[in-house]
């Protein structure tokens, strides 16, 4: 069964609706400066209303990029996160200071061509799995850190995925992510703007996000 992350969730309604349809990961932006951002007290209040209802359930995720590990670690305390997903340039040694497991974006880039794209995928996505954390493909944007709703090449994904786990983002949709599943065999599928209505979070489209992912797995068995 390929697991799903619900991103860029700004409230405890859709927190439940993701945790409700199967959603593996829940995940809440603490990146300055884009438009889904918490700041930590927002997201404190969030999961306390979401703790409220449900204990247990999905993972809950926190995206930073290039802040101090001391930041990223007063949130993942004061909310508790089990998860850290660093989507900047953060190097090796930074990974190892949070108190969190790490998923660590990995850019595809795609403007290299195919072939150094593959290679760059590569030796970024064993240098991440060496360390033991979660290596997430997404799309290559010039100054963007993902959520631009855009896909890249799958196939550089799945020549990937007969050697390690990973997550895969980038454009994700209902109506795409069966295809991508069968393309890339990932491990995870991550969505933040795929179900979105408006700019924001759609219940019924996660839901049917989360109905293309189970169909999709029950085809594979």
């Amino acid at each position: 069964m390929t697991a799903f992350k619900i991103c860029g969730l700004r409230d405890a309604r859709n927190a439940l609706a993701a945790a409700e349809a199967g959603a593996s990961f829940l995940g809440f932006v603490f990146v300055h400066g884009v438009r889904r951002r918490l700041t930590p007290e927002q997201a404190s209040e969030v999961i306390r209303q979401y703790r409220r209802e449900r204990s247990g359930g999905p993972a809950l995720v926190g995206l930073f990029a290039d802040q101090a590990a001391d930041e990223v670690n007063r949130i993942v305390r004061r909310c508790g996160l089990q998860y850290a997903q660093l989507c900047g340039g953060e190097p090796p040694d930074y990974w190892d200071k949070i108190e969190a497991s790490v998923i660590k974006v990995i850019r595809i880039r795609e403007d290299l061509g195919r072939e150094a794209a593959s290679e760059l995928a590569a030796a970024s996505v064993e240098e991440v799995a060496a360390r033991r954390h979660i290596p997430l493909l997404d799309k290559y944007e010039p100054g963007g850190l993902g959520g631009t709703g855009r896909s890249f090449d799958w196939s550089i994904a799945a020549n990937l995925a007969a050697r390690y786990d990973f997550m895969l983002a980038g454009g994700l949709n209902p109506e795409n992510v069966g295809d991508a599943i069968e393309a890339a065999c990932p491990w995870a599928v991550d969505v933040s703007s795929g179900v979105e209505t408006g700019g924001l979070k759609d219940a019924g489209k996660i839901r049917a996000f989360a109905r293309a992912v189970s169909v999709s797995a029950a085809g594979e068995s």
